[in-house]
């Protein structure tokens, strides 16, 4: 069976910068209480223009330049969002037709926070099985335009970005190890798009339990899954919600700080956007290396939870 992983990589935030000052003009809101909870001090919002498509094109020109593969040779988009363009078409292929990507199929993945997760492994099953070779997998939201921005719970939280991959087979040390997903239907009123704003809505609450258990658990599911112990994981790129619930995350898998991603501080939640952008943020950074043991783990409204662990490089 053919080892999959990434072989290119690419990211987009918006130029527009909000920092919690700014959030304090708009709400009854502090930078010392947005930090002190949540670890956010400023965001990327997107332009009226500017929707989650656009976002997707721009990370995935990057990762296809990155990984240096022509157009033809993509034979699968998957876009996780939570907040496309349209209801239909979706937003990958509205990013097949941007980019003129015209072998590719097209489908996006609704899992929220968690859906870049989920289309990893959906990717991965479909260059394993044969069927494709390479895999344009994207995560990118526009949160910003489905924040009720009076609300002071939820506004602080979110930010617009968009981050890319290219998955394909690479030799057979390096790759995914091994994976899991999750769902737990029954908590889907804790964190949902109301029906009648059109706006998010958070039991924040009930989101944090669910977060700090399941994130540190699934994370150390996932590296018993591929045959090693915590002590063998390297680095930790977990969904950038919060830096409590990141910091959960490494106490139970007693890593440094230094080995963990912390990103939420200057991109705020980017919701299916967050851990692609994190892990382009720390390869940019030189803080991933080939044949590093890394673990990716998210949770999301649904409410979802997925990890990956994989060995870096191609």
């Amino acid at each position: 069976m053919n080892r999959v992983g990434v072989i290119g990589i690419g990211a987009y935030v918006p130029d527009n910068i909000v920092t919690n000052r700014d959030l304090e003009k708009r709400v009854d809101t502090s930078d010392e209480w947005i930090r002190t909870r949540t670890g956010i001090e400023e965001r990327r919002i997107a332009s009226d223009d500017m929707d989650t498509s656009h976002m997707a094109i721009n990370a995935a020109k990057e990762a296809i330049r990155n990984a240096r593969v022509e157009a033809d040779e993509i034979d699968l988009i998957i876009v996780a969002t939570a907040t496309p363009d349209f209801s239909f078409p979706s937003v990958a292929c509205l990013v097949q037709g941007a980019l003129g990507l015209q072998h590719a199929a097209a489908m996006d993945v609704g899992a929220a926070c968690t859906g870049f997760v989920y289309g990893i492994v959906t990717g991965q099953q479909f260059i394993q099985s044969g069927t494709y070779r390479n895999v344009l997998v994207i995560g990118s939201e526009k949160f910003s335009k489905i924040v009720d921005w009076s609300d002071r719970n939820t506004c602080v939280l979110f930010g617009d970005g968009a981050g890319a991959v290219i998955l394909s087979s690479v030799s057979k040390e390096r790759g995914i190890l091994s994976f899991e997903l999750g769902a737990d239907g029954s908590g889907a009123k804790h964190l949902l798009v109301e029906k009648d704003s059109n706006y998010v809505a958070m039991n924040g609450r009930e989101v944090f339990k669910f977060a700090v258990r399941q994130m540190p658990e699934s994370s150390l599911r996932v590296v018993e899954k591929a045959g090693l112990s915590k002590e063998d994981v390297q680095f930790l790129v977990p969904h950038q919600a919060n830096m409590r619930i990141i910091e959960a995350a490494r106490e139970r898998l007693g890593l440094e700080k230094e080995k963990v991603s912390e990103t939420v501080k200057q991109h705020g939640n980017t919701s299916a956007a967050s851990i692609p952008l994190a892990l382009y943020t720390e390869l940019e950074r030189g803080n991933i290396k080939d044949d590093d043991i890394i673990v990716m783990v998210g949770f999301g409204g649904g409410l979802t939870w997925g990890s990956i662990c994989l060995k870096w490089g191609t």
